[in-house]
């Protein structure tokens, strides 16, 4: 093991407890609904802020990925079924959080013809039944490159199509499973050809093993086939068998790269140690949208 996994998380790196009556009662909600959450399976580090806030990403098609990528804290195996009433249990779940932006994300699908996008467009279509004005995130798997697949998903409006690269690409083989830097790149390049008005956005965490200008040439690679929204956050080791961590990113290294991704065109970027993907959501499609609108007014 690398000498940074060997030391303590820096100060920085700090969680925030709350576990008050929010928190209960979604977990609560979660439970009676037979849902699973991203923010418990991936092991996030803010799910007691945002639990606290009454907000929480979905993860749907069950809690058993095909892959067995080497960040992820998520159970890797085979799965048996394909749960079809879960969006209606999404949607009325999200109806009891009266959400205003909801976070719709899933294990990898490997085993199914469409990687799962049928089940994607229907709890869109679900929430949207129970909360018209509540936006919708989708934060898909490549599907293997399949475009009927992404077709399907983005032909249910969601308002902004979220597909992270996870790393760099010379990190890619070596931190994901099966996923290909270039595919991904691919997948977001083909949703604003397929719905070229509904925001993409993408994510990169760091820390394990890439080098600064990797980063930078990364987002020079999103911005090339358009993605509007970036998050960047601090790879944390789920369990001794995953990644080491390499390097700790002080927050004000966060903040440089946060600069170097607006001055590149992003709409929104999040950056800080704690970010994840669907950290903040809500504020990052308001500001994409004001940013867009500014554009278009400023020709």
């Amino acid at each position: 093991m690398n000498k940074a996994a060997k030391q303590p998380k820096p100060d920085w790196i700090k969680i925030k407890l709350t576990t008050g009556d929010n928190y209960q009662d979604i977990k609560g909600m979660m439970r009676s609904k037979t849902l699973h959450t991203v923010c418990e399976e991936a092991r996030c580090p803010n799910i007691y802020e945002c639990w606290a806030n009454r907000t929480a990403t979905f993860m749907i098609l069950g809690d058993i990925c095909t892959r067995a990528c080497r960040f992820c804290a998520v159970n890797t195996g085979m799965p048996t079924e394909l749960d079809l009433e879960e969006p209606e249990r999404v949607a009325e779940a999200a109806e009891g959080m009266n959400l205003r932006h909801c976070v719709v994300t899933s294990v990898a699908r490997d085993d199914l013809k469409d990687g799962g996008s049928t089940i994607f467009a229907e709890t869109v279509a679900a929430i949207r039944r129970r909360l018209p004005l509540c936006t919708v995130e989708v934060l898909i798997p490549d599907f293997l490159g399949d475009r009927d697949s992404l077709e399907i998903v983005m032909n249910s409006n969601p308002d902004i199509l979220n597909h992270n690269i996870e790393t760099v690409e010379r990190m890619s083989d070596r931190v994901r499973a099966k996923a290909k830097y270039r595919r991904s790149l691919e997948l977001l390049r083909s949703a604003k050809e397929i719905k070229p008005d509904i925001p993409t956005k993408s994510s990169i965490m760091l820390g394990v093993g890439e080098e600064w200008d990797e980063i930078l040439q990364a987002m020079d690679d999103l911005r090339a086939v358009d993605c509007d929204i970036l998050t960047l956050g601090q790879y944390l080791q789920p369990s001794p068998k995953h990644l080491d961590v390499e390097k700790y990113y002080h927050p004000d290294e966060f903040a440089r790269l946060k600069e170097e991704g607006m001055k590149r065109g992003f709409s929104h970027v999040e950056s800080g140690p704690l970010v994840r993907s669907s950290y903040h959501a809500h504020e990052q499609v308001k500001s994409a949208a004001q940013r867009r609108e500014e554009r278009i007014i400023s020709g």
